[in-house]
């Protein structure tokens, strides 16, 4: 299994729709599944879109032990590990490489403003703390602050510390921590869908890509056609995904992204964990116009190559 490359889908964790809203361990069974038929090359548990914020640290545990074995050695599985004390964050990775996981995925400290020293004896802590290799995540409108290059640049010299997943959106933040991944033993993975393009042209790796929880085949495309340097296809593939950005904004992450799994029937996905709403029957028939589209999209292609 190749670590830090291509393809890496941040999987939503399904809920029952029962009064606690417990997790659906079958669903993502089926889910994770689902996508590594379809050809992705990791599967990233307890992201934004796997609602790791809305978990206790029991069901963090059993999300990871459930991928872990649904993946069965076919795909690295990357868990998130992050929370705001060094305390828990440090206490997750432990028991998330007992759990079996190959690497994490730390995000710095929410709601606080620590300052870069602190952050970097945060990140330096945890990742000493296992023996698995560590993802910086850098999600500022989540966060409330960017990773700065300079912080970057030092922990990169970490030994534990191995690649950062960039979901800013910015496009020089995202060039300055390539510099640094040219420099360093150390990855770039892109965290913005549709920035792809563009992090692969400085040097990334791969990209988590939350969009890849629908459309599969499409990221991959994008994978193999800018790895092969097509660029006429690429910028195809890279187009094809505006559709499902585009809807969204309807609701709260990752609201819009599990309904439209749920209605393209890979995993019975479920409700987002509240206080995020389910959407509206509007904003459902919506969503499904857009898996629909998809849909005939992938029934055009496989007729063009029945047709080959």
């Amino acid at each position: 299994m190749e670590l830090f490359e291509g393809i890496i889908t941040p999987v939503i964790t399904p809920f029952h729709r029962d009064e606690t809203q417990s997790v659906n361990e079958e669903a993502l069974a089926d889910q994770i599944d689902w996508l590594i038929d379809h050809g992705v090359q990791g599967i990233f548990v307890l992201g934004s879109n796997g609602e790791f914020h809305v978990l206790d640290h029991e069901e963090k545990l059993a999300v990871t032990r459930c991928a872990v074995k649904a993946a069965d050695g076919r795909v690295p599985v990357y868990a998130g590990a992050g929370a705001c004390s060094t305390k828990e964050a440090v206490q997750l990775a432990r028991d998330m490489e007992a759990a079996g996981a190959d690497a994490l995925s730390v995000i710095n400290p929410w709601f606080l403003q620590p300052s870069n020293e602190d952050l970097y004896t945060h990140f330096k802590t945890v990742s000493e703390s296992t023996s698995l290799p560590v993802i910086l995540y850098n999600i500022p409108k989540a966060t409330g602050r960017s990773l700065s290059p300079e912080l970057v640049d030092r922990l990169a010299d970490l030994p534990g510390i191995a690649a950062i997943k960039d979901s800013s959106g910015d496009p020089a933040l995202l060039k300055a921590y390539a510099d640094i991944a040219r420099r360093k033993d150390f990855r770039l993975l892109v965290g913005s869908d549709s920035k792809i393009t563009l992090g692969y042209d400085l040097g990334a790796s791969g990209a988590v890509a939350g969009t890849s929880n629908l459309i599969p085949d499409i990221l991959t495309g994008l994978d193999k056609a800018l790895r092969a340097g097509d660029r006429e296809q690429a910028a195809r593939y890279q187009e094809a995904i505006e559709p499902l950005r585009a809807v969204l904004p309807l609701g709260t992450v990752p609201s819009v992204l599990k309904k439209a799994v749920e209605l393209n029937g890979s995993c019975q996905a479920g409700p987002a964990r509240k206080p995020v709403s389910e959407l509206s029957p509007e904003d459902t028939r919506r969503v499904q116009v857009m898996v629909d589209g998809y849909r005939k999209r992938a029934r055009a292609q496989q007729d063009q190559g029945d047709a080959a």
